[in-house]
Parts: structure tokens; sequence; C-alpha cells
């Protein structure tokens, strides 16, 4: 994998930059959709390659472990070719669904002892076999085992956990180092910086990272609680210390607004839930605002879905067809629905991308940053 810094914004850290891996190159700052376990729900990736204009996707180490199993993916050729999708994808190393399963797993210094939320079967996930697990997987970008520590931590567990992943880190890397991909094709590895809300232990993290020298930097750990305006200060600490030559990755973040405040702060990677899901509960995002397609107030709304969206769901759908859809509970609202938010995520961070080449990225996210949240 190759990082380059493009252009960096005259009034911000906005910086754009490309990503080359063996299965294609990312512009950044880039948005990935969430497709857990294996599949963006709801979307053909001939939708999301095409239509969504998706450079890279996130796979989910935990949940693909389970299901189809390592045996069915490496058998297939890994997850590409089990899957049909030939641009790049990220995994995450399971870490946050495991420890999300608080009532369900066992932490200790070896690695975390949890039980399948499928059958109740133990499975112990150590930092060297999420390694070999996303070594089966193939994604091109594979993540260090970590503990997310809950925005609501005390400073002692917060302190505790992030030594343990750092503890875990020099474990993970080391196996790195000496495995080898199996598909012939090279797979970079990414660490996290850990620390919770507290400044000192952010760039305590943040160093021991850095010194790593790996091919990119993940930020973990944020918006699991904590306001937003500390997370933003997080991110601005660590940034201070992660090496600009590399890719910054901010976990599990966010909403459009979280985004765009976050690439000023120069984050160049994001990924998360929000488009789909909320998409799946009929929240659509559009640059005007934030629109419940459920509310009866669309039911008679024939104008355009989004007038000012990309995506073909944006101008052959009625706001109006799509309550419908929703209020008869068809599987069809979630499809567009999905399709339009991942779209609009898409083209707001290319519209980012833009700005930043223009140097005027910081005037251009002033003036849409409050209507981005509001509701319509």
């Amino acid at each position: 994998m190759f990082f380059e810094v493009l252009h960096n914004d005259v009034d911000s850290n906005a910086r754009i930059g490309k990503i080359t891996t063996a299965h294609g190159v990312i512009e950044t700052p880039i948005f990935m959709p969430v497709g857990t376990a294996g599949s963006v729900r709801a979307v053909h990736f001939r939708e999301l390659k095409e239509d969504i204009k998706a450079q890279i996707f996130l796979g989910n180490t935990y949940h693909l472990y389970l299901r189809p199993g390592i045996n069915i993916l490496e058998e297939a050729g890994g997850l590409h070719k089990f899957t049909g999708w030939d641009l790049p994808i990220l995994t995450d190393s399971g870490g946050y669904q495991v420890f999300s399963l608080s009532e369900i797993r066992k932490l200790h210094e070896e690695g975390v002892m949890f039980r399948s939320h499928i059958d109740g079967s133990k499975h112990l996930f150590t930092p060297e076999n999420t390694v070999d697990i996303q070594r089966s997987i193939g994604a091109d970008i594979i993540m260090a085992l970590d503990e997310c520590t809950p925005g609501t931590a005390d400073y002692k567990y917060a302190k505790k956990s992030m030594e343990l992943t750092h503890q875990w880190l020099k474990r993970g890397i080391k196996h790195f180092e000496e495995t080898v991909p199996k598909y012939g094709y090279s797979q970079a590895f990414f660490p996290i910086v850990q620390g919770c809300i507290y400044p000192d232990l952010r760039k305590e993290s943040a160093k021991v990272i850095a010194a790593e020298n790996r091919d990119g930097n993940a930020i973990g750990g944020l918006s699991v609680g904590e306001p937003t305006e500390k997370m933003y200060e997080m991110i601005e600490i660590v940034n201070e210390i992660l090496p600009k030559n590399k890719p910054r990755y901010l976990m599990g973040v966010g909403t459009p607004q979280n985004i765009l405040e976050s690439i000023q702060r120069g984050i160049d990677m994001f990924d998360c839930v929000l488009p789909t899901r909320n998409g799946r509960n009929g929240m659509l995002f559009t640059l005007q605002g934030i629109i419940n397609i459920k509310n009866a107030k669309w039911k008679n709304d024939f104008s355009p879905l989004d007038e000012f969206g990309t995506s073909y769901v944006d101008k052959v759908y009625s706001k109006a067809y799509l309550h419908h859809l929703f209020i008869n509970k068809e599987i069809l609202a979630l499809q567009i629905a999905s399709i339009h938010n991942l779209a609009f995520y898409l083209w707001l961070i290319g519209e980012a991308r833009y700005h930043i080449q223009r140097d005027d990225f910081v005037q251009w996210k002033t003036s849409i940053i409050q209507q981005l949240g509001q509701r319509i």
C-alpha cells in the first residue's frame, strides 16, 4: 500500500490524497460503506460501485469469522472472490463487536474469550489469530486488535485498556511480519490509537502508534458516548502527533457534520453504519437537511426524492412513493433509502475533496454545516 498527499488546504488541516492498493486507488478523504458480513445491507455491489461510487467497503472480522467461516472464505479464494467485489476492502479486527458483547465475553492478557451471539459457542480472539483471520479474508487493509473503551470510562480503566491495546499491538505486528498474504497480493496493517477522552492518554497512545511506522493509522474509541466537542478535541490532539505522510482513519464516525469537521482536522478515512441503518428506518440525509420519510407530510409529495441527489433513485422515485413503501413495510423501501444515503455520503465527501483542491473548504463547510443537521 502506498499513500500520497496531493494537496493541503491553506486554511485548515484538510488534505486530499490517494491510497494505492492491490485492488485499486482510493481517493481521500473517503467514506467506506459498512459491509459487515460481506455485503452492504440492501445494496447490490453493482449499485455500490457504479451508482454510489464507493471506492472501498468495510468488512467485519467477527461476523465473517462466525459466518460463513474462514474455511469457506479460503476455499473461495478470499472475500473479494467470494463476493465478486474487485475494489479495495478494509476489515476491522472484530474488537469493537466483541467488546460490545459485554455480557458474553471475558478479557485477559492473552486476548478476549467470547461466546458467539449466534449459538453461544466459545471463541478466543488474540492479536495473532485476528491477523490470521484477516489474512484469510484477504482485505487490502487490516486492523490491529484493540479494546474499545466506552466514552464514559474512568481514567484508571481507560489507561489499563490503552496499555493492553499497546501490548496486543506489538504482538500483532510481530505476527503480521512473520506471516505472508494468502492470495498473492500485499496487505497493509493499521494500528489503532486509544485513550478514551483523556488528553494525556491520547497523546501517549498516538506516540506509541506513530513510532511503529505502519502504512496508516486509525483513531478508535470515539463517537461512543462522549460529547461531540470532546471527540473533536481528541482528534486534534492525536493528529498533532500522527505522521502527516500516513493516512488517518477515524473509526465509526459519523454524521455528515462529524465527517466534515473531522476532515477539517486532518482525517482521511471514515466508516459508519449511519447512512444504511438510519436509511432502513426512514431517515434520509440531504444537503437541505434530514427527512423522516415515514412522516405523513410526505404522503402526497410527488417531487423527486432528492432534486440535488446523484443516484438514479433520487430522480426516479418520489417522496410520496418512498413514504408509501415504508408504510407498507416493503423491502424496496430499505433499498432505495440505503442507496440514496450512501450516494449522498459519497457525493458529500467528493465535494469536500473538490473544495480542498480549490482552497475554499472551510468557507464551503461553514456555508452548509448547519443545514445538514436540520430536520425538514
